[in-house]
C-alpha cells in the first residue's frame, strides 16, 4: 500500500461533453488545483466556487503564457562580463540562475498554472540539463517549446525539441554528421535512441492501456531493434546550429548558437535509405528536412506514444499508478484526430473518473516532488515571494529546476516504491531520510514567522514571507486552528490520528504564545505523511 489514505480529486466533466453546471465545494476546488496548479489560492478556490471544472479549463486554456527573459549575450563570459561589470554578471548571463529565479516566480504568481505546470511535466519527460546546457538564454529557448505547446500538438513538440539546438549540444545531434567509413565516422545514434526510448515510445510493444504486449513465449515484444535506431541516426544527419549574429560564415559545424532553430547542409545529410519504425523504410535521395519530417511523423504516429506519454503526464499530475483503464481512456484522447491534441490529452487526464474516485485506493496518489513540494506550501498558505528563496532550497532537496543529473531526469516514472515495489513511487526515487530532514528545515524557516529578507541584486525583490496572523488569532483555540488546517492545508480531508496529533501539537505551548502553538500546528501538517502525499 502507498504510505497513506488515497483516492483524489473528483472531476466530472465528461470527454464528449456535459459540463458540471455548479461550481465546486471548498475542498473538492482544493483537490482540483493540488493537481492542475502550483497550489490553491485563496483567489483560485474562489473562483472555482463560481464555475465548472470545465470553465476553469478554458479560462486556462484561453490564457496568454508565461515566459523567461534570457537575451543573447556573447558566449565568451570575458566578452559578455568585461572588466568593470557588475558582481552579478555572470551569475545573470552566464548560468541558469535567471531562468530558474523566473520559473519560481512565475509558478508562484502567474495566472497560466495549468500551461506551467504542463510544460514542467513535459520537460521531466524531454530532458536536457542545466548540466550541460548552462547559457540561460538556451535553457530558456527550450523551456518555451513547452510553454508553447503545453496545449498545442505533440508532434509539434516532437519537431521543436528535434530541432532545439539546445537538444543537439545536450544529445549529439548537432554537427552529426553522415557515415564516412573512411575516416572511421559514423552517425551519432545518441539522440535517435533517446527520442525513441524516453520522448515518444519507450523500450517494448504497448498495449492502449500502457501494458506491454506478449510475444508467443510470454515475453515483452521490443519496440525497435538496433537496425531501426541506425536508420534514426542516419536521419538526423547534416544538421548544425544556425549562424550567430555578425557571422561572415555559415558552414557545417557552425559554433553554438541557441536562439534559433538547428539547420541543414544538405552534402552532410546521409542521402541513403533508412530503416524506420513500423517497418517504414525511407527512401534514398531526400533532404535532411525532408527525411526529419518523415520520421517525425513515423514516430508520432506509433501506437505507443498515446500510452507511453499518457501515462507519464497522469504520474506527474494525477497518481503515480494509474489503473490501465485511465492509461487506455487517456491514451484514446490523444488517438483521436487531431491526434496528439495536448488540450484534449490534458481534459482526459484531469477530468478523468478515477481522478476523483480511486478504482483501487490502495494504489492511488503520488508523493509531491520537491518543486511542487515548495510551491504548493507557500501558494496554499497565501505567502508573497520573489521567488529566490524557493528557487535556492531545491539543490538541496535534490531538484534543481531544469538541472536533472541525466536524460532519465531527476527520478525515472517507474522508480519502485519503496514499500512495496510492485507499486511505481518517481518522486521516491529523490526522498530518504536525509532529504526529509533537509526538507523539515526548509519548512521550519518558512513557517517561521519571520520574514526571508529581499536581495538587492534581485529586481523588485520583495523576499519571501508567509503571514502567520491568521493562523496566530485561531491558535487560542486549537480545535479551530487544526480546523482550519484540515480545510486549506488538507482540502478537508485528514485522518484522526493525525488530527489528534495536531491538536496536541498546538497545545504543548501555553495560551499566552499563540505563535508557538501555530507553527507547531502548521510544521507538524507540513511535514506529515498525509500532506506529502497527494490524495
Amino acid at each position: 500500500m502507498l504510505p497513506r489514505r488515497l483516492s483524489f480529486l473528483p472531476l466530472l466533466l465528461a470527454l464528449a461533453g456535459g459540463a458540471q453546471a455548479e461550481g465546486l465545494s471548498d475542498g473538492d476546488a482544493r483537490r482540483f488545483l493540488a493537481q492542475a496548479s502550483f497550489g490553491p489560492t485563496t483567489a483560485d478556490v474562489a473562483a472555482l466556487s463560481q464555475m465548472p471544472r470545465y470553465g476553469w479549463l478554458q479560462r486556462q486554456f484561453a490564457l496568454s503564457g508565461s515566459d523567461y527573459v534570457a537575451p543573447y549575450v556573447d558566449p565568451d563570459s570575458s566578452k559578455g562580463c568585461p572588466t568593470g561589470s557588475p558582481e552579478t554578471c555572470k551569475r545573470d548571463n552566464y548560468t541558469l540562475f535567471p531562468i530558474q529565479l523566473q520559473f519560481f516566480q512565475n509558478a508562484l504568481n502567474q495566472p497560466d498554472q495549468l500551461r506551467q505546470r504542463t510544460a514542467l511535466a513535459l520537460s521531466q519527460i524531454l530532458v536536457v540539463s542545466g548540466n550541460t546546457i548552462k547559457l540561460p538564454n538556451a535553457m530558456a529557448n527550450y523551456q518555451r517549446i513547452f510553454l508553447r505547446n503545453a496545449f498545442g500538438n505533440y508532434r509539434d513538440i516532437l519537431k521543436e525539441v528535434t530541432l532545439s539546438p539546445a537538444m543537439g549540444r545536450y544529445l549529439n545531434m548537432a554537427n552529426n554528421a553522415k557515415a564516412n567509413p573512411a575516416k572511421g565516422i559514423e552517425p551519432n545514434e545518441n539522440y535517435a535512441r533517446e527520442v525513441l526510448q524516453l520522448f515518444s515510445i519507450g523500450l517494448w510493444e504497448l498495449n492502449l492501456d500502457g501494458t506491454p504486449r506478449l510475444g508467443s513465449t510470454g515475453q515483452p515484444i521490443p519496440a525497435y531493434d538496433q537496425e531501426t535506431v541506425e536508420g534514426f541516426a542516419h536521419v538526423f544527419t547534416g544538421w548544425t546550429y544556425a549562424p550567430r549574429p555578425g557571422a561572415t560564415r555559415n558552414r557545417f559545424g557552425n559554433p553554438a548558437y541557441y536562439d534559433a532553430p538547428m539547420i541543414a547542409f544538405q552534402e552532410q545529410h546521409d542521402t541513403g535509405t533508412k530503416k524506420l519504425l513500423a517497418g517504414v523504410v525511407l527512401p534514398g535521395g531526400q533532404t535532411a528536412a525532408a527525411d526529419l519530417d518523415a520520421a517525425i511523423t513515423n514516430i508520432f504516429n506509433h501506437p505507443n506514444v498515446g500510452p507511453f506519454i499518457g501515462r507519464q503526464l497522469i504520474q506527474q499530475l494525477v497518481t503515480a499508478n494509474p489503473s490501465p483503464a485511465y492509461v487506455a481512456r487517456v491514451a484514446s484522447a490523444f488517438n483521436t484526430s487531431p491526434r496528439g491534441d495536448m488540450k484534449r490529452v490534458l481534459t482526459a487526464i484531469l477530468n478523468d473518473p478515477e481522478a476523483s474516485s480511486a478504482a483501487d485506493p490502495s494504489r492511488f496518489g503520488k508523493l509531491r516532488e520537491p518543486i511542487v513540494q515548495m510551491t504548493h506550501l507557500l501558494r496554499t498558505l497565501g505567502a508573497r515571494s520573489d521567488g529566490l528563496w524557493p528557487m535556492k532550497q531545491m539543490s538541496s532537496l535534490s531538484q534543481p529546476v531544469f538541472s536533472p543529473p541525466s536524460v532519465f531526469s531527476f527520478f525515472p516514472p517507474d522508480y519502485d516504491l519503496p514499500v512495496d515495489p510492485s507499486l511505481d513511487g518517481p518522486a521516491f526515487g529523490i526522498f530518504n531520510a536525509s532529504s526529509a530532514f533537509k526538507l523539515s528545515s526548509v519548512f521550519s524557516t518558512a513557517l517561521s514567522g519571520k520574514p526571508i529578507a529581499p536581495d538587492a541584486s534581485i529586481p523588485n525583490a520583495i523576499g519571501t514571507t508567509i503571514d502567520l496572523t491568521p493562523w496566530v488569532n485561531l491558535a487560542v483555540q486549537p480545535a479551530s486552528l487544526v480546523a482550519e488546517i484540515k480545510r486549506v492545508m488538507f482540502a478537508g480531508r485528514m485522518s484522526a490520528a493525525l488530527e489528534s496529533a495536531l491538536l496536541r501539537a498546538a497545545q504543548i505551548a501555553p495560551v499566552t504564545k499563540p505563535l508557538d502553538r501555530a507553527k507547531a500546528a502548521l510544521f507538524l501538517a507540513a511535514m506529515s505523511p498525509e500532506y506529502l502525499v497527494e490524495n
